[in-house]
């Protein structure tokens, strides 16, 4: 990578992992603060402040998307962070859970990824794309990882309106960061000879939006019965990041070979379908094997060695397929798809473990993944294009 496609890269990177720890940072606390406020024992409010973010972003990604290719990628990321900012002060000065509720929908409101993601496409080449994507598959594993780790010692030293006041500032100064770090793009032309609807009928990008639906259903559907298998196990929640944190980072190191063996000798479509398989492969696994913590660590490894090689290389692929000059296009409905899946996963999975029990949401995820196997067996990769 050139030292302006590493520099967009690790500066966008940044940007979207803030995004990632708005949804994520509250996660591991937000339940035992909600019982302190008015309304927090509604468990319907409680999730509904949770998923409300995924919501608002999926409604609002191909907008900001659009709008991206016609204003300009930074102007509308500078836009959607200062949405997020606001939306994190509203909670932040909240005193009930209603507020909460409508500032986390504020700050999906800044939905601002399609953009980022789009402008990341306009700064590197195809050689090199993937690469970039990796960097930003690898801040939401890291994004995770420290709100996992580090949201209850935060939520301890400065309670959640603290942590919704840090999230504030850290958009603030993101956008410090999109104004003088990240290079401009350049100017295309008009969006004109490729009509949206191309956007929607592309077979190719239909797999893709497809897939990263089902990637993300089965994620947020894993973790409504993965913190229950650990502590039935016998590793209490304070030591969840102990499996949590070695295995995305060996996932990461992993993926590394992957992500060349894509790029570098032509071979994109074996590595997705393998990916894919290995989605597959966890889900039955966890639903099958017995739940020990060793077997849990071993399974998640594989769970996530596919789903870091899927989050790098599918973003990249929508951004090589799309028509004309319409990636922030292509990119925000990948996005909604990726959202909905967040959000439909979670409730399915809640769902399922009230009425059928854990290993209904394991066998149903993994039947999920073969539709998605047998979906993307056809898939055609673009070829290799000059940088």
């Amino acid at each position: 990578m050139t030292p302006l496609e590493v520099r967009a890269s690790a500066s966008l990177a940044g940007i979207f992992a803030l995004r990632m720890l708005g949804l994520f940072l509250i996660m591991p606390v937000f339940s035992v603060f909600a019982q302190t406020i008015p309304g927090g024992n509604d468990t319907f409010l409680v999730g509904l402040a949770i998923g409300i973010y995924g919501l608002t972003q999926s409604l609002l990604y191909i907008p900001y998307g659009w709008a991206s290719d016609r204003l300009g990628r930074k102007p509308v990321i500078v836009f959607g962070l200062i949405v997020f900012a606001i939306g994190s002060l509203v909670a932040a000065m909240a005193h009930d859970l209603t507020w909460i509720i409508v500032g986390r929908a504020i700050q999906g409101a800044g939905a601002i990824s399609s953009a980022v993601m789009a402008c990341v496409a306009d700064l590197t080449s195809d050689a090199n794309r993937t690469k970039a994507m990796a960097m930003i598959g690898g801040s939401i594993g890291v994004s995770f990882a420290v709100a996992i780790v580090c949201a209850p010692f935060l939520y301890h030293w400065l309670g959640m309106s603290g942590l919704f006041s840090a999230i504030g500032i850290l958009a603030v100064l993101a956008i410090f960061v999109v104004l003088w770090v990240v290079p401009t793009p350049p100017v295309h032309a008009k969006a004109g000879p490729a009509p949206f609807s191309e956007v929607l009928h592309n077979p190719e990008l239909l797999r893709l939006n497809f897939g990263v639906f089902v990637l993300h259903a089965t994620q947020t559907a894993l973790f409504v019965a993965m913190p229950r298998m650990l502590v039935a196990a016998g590793l209490p929640v304070a030591q969840h990041w102990e499996i949590y944190l070695p295995v995305m980072g060996l996932s990461f190191v992993a993926m590394v070979p992957a992500i060349i063996a894509a790029e570098k000798r032509g071979k994109m479509k074996a590595v997705l379908l393998s990916a894919i398989a290995l989605v597959a492969i966890a889900q039955v696994a966890l639903g099958g094997l017995p739940p020990t913590v060793g077997v849990i660590a071993v399974v998640l490894f594989v769970y996530f060695l596919g789903f870091n090689v899927l989050e790098a290389s599918q973003p990249s692929l929508v951004s090589k397929l799309a028509p004309g000059q319409r990636k922030g296009a292509a990119v925000g409905v990948y996005n909604t798809t990726q959202a909905l899946g967040l959000f439909c996963g979670g409730a399915l999975g809640g769902f399922l473990m009230t009425h059928y029990g854990q290993n209904a949401i394991f066998l149903t995820c993994a039947a999920g993944a073969f539709v998605w196997l047998i979906i993307a067996a056809p898939m055609r990769t673009p070829a290799p294009r000059q940088s």
